[in-house]
C-alpha cells in the first residue's frame, strides 16, 4: 500500500512546478520576436523623442503579453495533436503539467495587461492594433489554421502588426515601400517555418499540424526565396527614396540584409531540427549580419 499523504508533493514543491510550466508555456524563447515593436520607431528616428523609447517599450511588453496569451490558447486548442508529436509532447498543456482551465485564465490576464497598454500611454490606436493581433491569433488558433496559405498568411500577419503597434505608440506614419519590406519578410519567416516543419518531420508533420497535407517542399521553398528578392527589391526602393546622405548609408545596409537573406535560405535548406526563430537569432553567422545591417541603418538616421 502507499501513502498518498507521504508520496504528495509539499506546496512550495508543487507552486515551484506549477511555476516552470507556465514560464515554459509562455516560451521564453519567442519573445525575441517583440523587438519588431521598434523598427518603426527607429526607421521614423523617433526613440529620442519623449513619446518614442518609452513608449516602444511599453508596447513590446504589451505585444510581449499579448503572445504569452496566444500561446496558452494555443496550447490548449493543440494538446491533442501535441502529444503525438515528439518535441511538443512534452509541452506542459499536453503533458498534463498545466491544466488547460489554467492556462485559459492565465491567458485572460495576460490579454487584459496587453490591452491595458494603450489606455496607460494615451495611445488608443496601441490598443486597437494589440486588440486586431489577439483577434485574429485566436481566430487563427480554433480555425484559420486549417486553411492552407491562408493560415501562412495569418503567420505573418501576427509580424506585422508588431511593426504596427510600434509605429502607432511613437506616432510614427509608415512609408508604402517600408510596410511592403516588412510583409514580404514576414511571408518570408512563415513560409520558411512551414517548409522546416515539412522537411523535419516528413509525412509525420500531417499528424500534428494536418493542414501540412497540402504543402509540397518545392513550392514552399519557392516561395520563401521569391518573399527575400522581392523583400530585398523592395529595401533598395525604400534606401534609394532616402533624402540626402541618408541614402548611401541605407543603400549600404541592403548587402548585409542581402547576405542575411541567404544564410536563412542556407540554413533553413540543412533541415535541422531546429526552430526558424532560433536560426534568426542564435546562428553566429546570421547574426553578425543582422548586426551590421543595425549599425548601417542606424548610421543612416
Amino acid at each position: 500500500m502507499t501513502a498518498p499523504a507521504a508520496t504528495a508533493r509539499p506546496w512550495p514543491a508543487r507552486a515551484r512546478h506549477w511555476l516552470r510550466a507556465v514560464l515554459r508555456t509562455a516560451r521564453p524563447r519567442q519573445w525575441a520576436k517583440n523587438l519588431l515593436v521598434f523598427a518603426a520607431p527607429l526607421a521614423g528616428a523617433s526613440l529620442g523623442r519623449d513619446d518614442g523609447a518609452a513608449y516602444a517599450l511599453v508596447a513590446a511588453a504589451a505585444f510581449g503579453c499579448a503572445s504569452v496569451a496566444v500561446y496558452f490558447v494555443n496550447d490548449v486548442a493543440d494538446a491533442g495533436r501535441d502529444r503525438r508529436h515528439p518535441v511538443k509532447r512534452h509541452r506542459p498543456v499536453a503533458a498534463g503539467e498545466l491544466l488547460p482551465a489554467h492556462a485559459l485564465a492565465l491567458a485572460a490576464a495576460c490579454s487584459a495587461a496587453a490591452l491595458a497598454a494603450g489606455p496607460v500611454i494615451g495611445v488608443p490606436l496601441l490598443t486597437a492594433v494589440i486588440a486586431g493581433y489577439l483577434a485574429l491569433s485566436f481566430l487563427y488558433s480554433w480555425v484559420l489554421k486549417h486553411i492552407p496559405v491562408i493560415e501562412v498568411v495569418f503567420v505573418a500577419a501576427g509580424f506585422l502588426l508588431r511593426v504596427l503597434g510600434g509605429a502607432a505608440a511613437t506616432h510614427v506614419r509608415l512609408s508604402g515601400w517600408f510596410l511592403l519590406v516588412c510583409s514580404l519578410g514576414a511571408i518570408g519567416v512563415a513560409t520558411a517555418k512551414r517548409y522546416a516543419e515539412l522537411a523535419g518531420l516528413g509525412p509525420a508533420a500531417i499528424r500534428h499540424r494536418p493542414v501540412m497535407r497540402w504543402y509540397r517542399l518545392g513550392p514552399l521553398r519557392a516561395g520563401q526565396l521569391l518573399a527575400a528578392a522581392l523583400m530585398t527589391g523592395a529595401y533598395l526602393a525604400w534606401a534609394a527614396g532616402q533624402p540626402g546622405e541618408d541614402r548611401s548609408w541605407n543603400l549600404l545596409s541592403a548587402v548585409p540584409l542581402a547576405l542575411a537573406l541567404g544564410r536563412f535560405a542556407i540554413l533553413t535548406r540543412s533541415r535541422l531540427a531546429t526552430p526558424v526563430e532560433d536560426l534568426l537569432t542564435r546562428d553566429v553567422p546570421m547574426l553578425a549580419c543582422e548586426t551590421a545591417w543595425l549599425a548601417l541603418f542606424t548610421a543612416g538616421l
